[in-house]
């Protein structure tokens, strides 16, 4: 009988660390050596519709209020029940909440591996919520983290460094190979349809102050290049400060909020340039599509930008918070378009050999065999 892998998934809602555990799972049920099975902490997002396309079994959802509540244990004694009932051999959980719930799963239920996750450095969790994910770990037979800057980060908190092991995100590059149609695209998501315009595309929830999204305005602000244009590709309920932030600022004509994208391959398939402007980040799902897209980038060097940006290469690195330096570089980028298209290329060629789906899906069948001692 195969091996047994349970992917404990939060949501399916449209985060990156959702994205990528879907698309693993997808990859591990395509390749067929382990037996998957899938469950959510939270069975709702709009991933569900794109799950169900290769898998059909009932999804076991374990939802939870607080870590701190009666609900809490009994919700993880029932998966400690459904990983015993259905002889599961690893766990695979992807992000905070399912790293602490595996734990307290698995401290129930009998001989199964654990496998936790961290896709971010600091800057998102309180002390207290460092402090139990740091037991995770501690109880965990491996962890998966996706950039060498989240290594060094949690070696630096202590952490055995040698139950880490650094899977970097995998790309589907056919996504983003496709001819998008300028005017289609412009029409639909309501975007200014002048052809001189060119988009300078951001991609990121608008949940958490953490990715900075006001860097990115004050930068719209100091452009002084009317035929520059910023689009922010997200939903969170900080847009309508923000929204007010560009009114204040003065660039709302300029900067387009176009809540959740459903098909980011096409908006940056007409933009110009991506940008990150994110305080803390672990390994960027959003630096990789835009070089996929084959688009320069400009990025905050935070987590793991610096290992895949290479500087007056593919793109530019700027500090936290320093909008004055994104704006020197996106304008040297309006300003230079040949400059503007060397640089989306060699990004291209770049994820297209470090981080295709295939390396993702190789690294970690390696991994679930050394944790069964396969």
């Amino acid at each position: 009988m195969k091996p047994r892998v349970l992917q404990l998934i939060g949501s399916f809602n449209n985060g990156g660390s959702e994205r990528q555990a879907v698309q693993l799972s997808r990859l591990l049920i395509a390749d067929e050596t382990y037996d998957v099975r899938l469950a959510a902490m939270d069975r709702s997002g709009v991933l569900l519709d794109h799950v169900r396309t290769f898998y059909s079994d009932e999804i076991a959802e374990f939802a939870i209020e607080s870590f701190f509540s009666v609900g809490f244990l009994k919700q993880a004694r029932r998966c400690a029940k459904f990983i015993n009932d259905n002889k599961i051999d690893i766990i695979h959980t992807h992000d905070f909440y399912t790293n602490v719930f595996g734990m307290a799963a698995t401290f129930f239920a009998r001989h199964c591996r654990f496998i936790s996750s961290k896709r971010e450095t600091g800057g998102m969790r309180t002390e207290m919520q460092d402090r139990i994910e740091k037991l995770a770990f501690s109880r965990s037979d491996a962890i998966v983290v996706n950039s060498d800057a989240v290594r060094s980060y949690l070696t630096q908190r202590t952490v055995t460094p040698e139950k880490i092991r650094v899977i970097y995100n995998g790309l589907d590059l056919d996504r983003f190979s496709r001819t998008a149609v300028r005017a289609n695209v412009v029409t639909r998501l309501g975007l200014p349809d002048r052809a001189e315009i060119k988009f300078v595309t951001i991609v990121a929830n608008l949940r958490h102050d953490v990715k900075n999204i006001p860097m990115l305005l004050r930068a719209a602000a100091r452009l002084e290049n009317d035929d520059v244009h910023f689009v922010v590709a997200g939903e969170g309920e900080l847009r309508p400060s923000l929204e007010a932030m560009a009114a204040e600022l003065g660039v709302a004509e300029r900067v387009h909020f176009i809540g959740r994208c459903d098909d980011v391959p096409s908006i940056l398939g007409v933009s110009f340039a991506g940008v990150l402007t994110s305080d803390a980040e672990g390994f960027s799902n959003s630096l990789l599509e835009y070089m996929a897209a084959a688009l320069p980038v400009v990025a905050t060097n935070v987590g793991g930008a610096a290992e895949i940006i290479d500087v007056d290469v593919n793109g530019y690195l700027v500090e936290p918070n320093d909008d004055a330096a994104l704006t020197e570089y996106l304008a040297k980028l309006a300003g230079d378009a040949d400059r503007a298209k060397e640089f989306g290329q060699n990004g291209k060629a770049m994820v297209s050999e470090r981080f295709s789906l295939d390396s993702q899906l190789r690294n970690t069948l390696k991994l679930y065999d050394e944790v069964l001692g396969r």
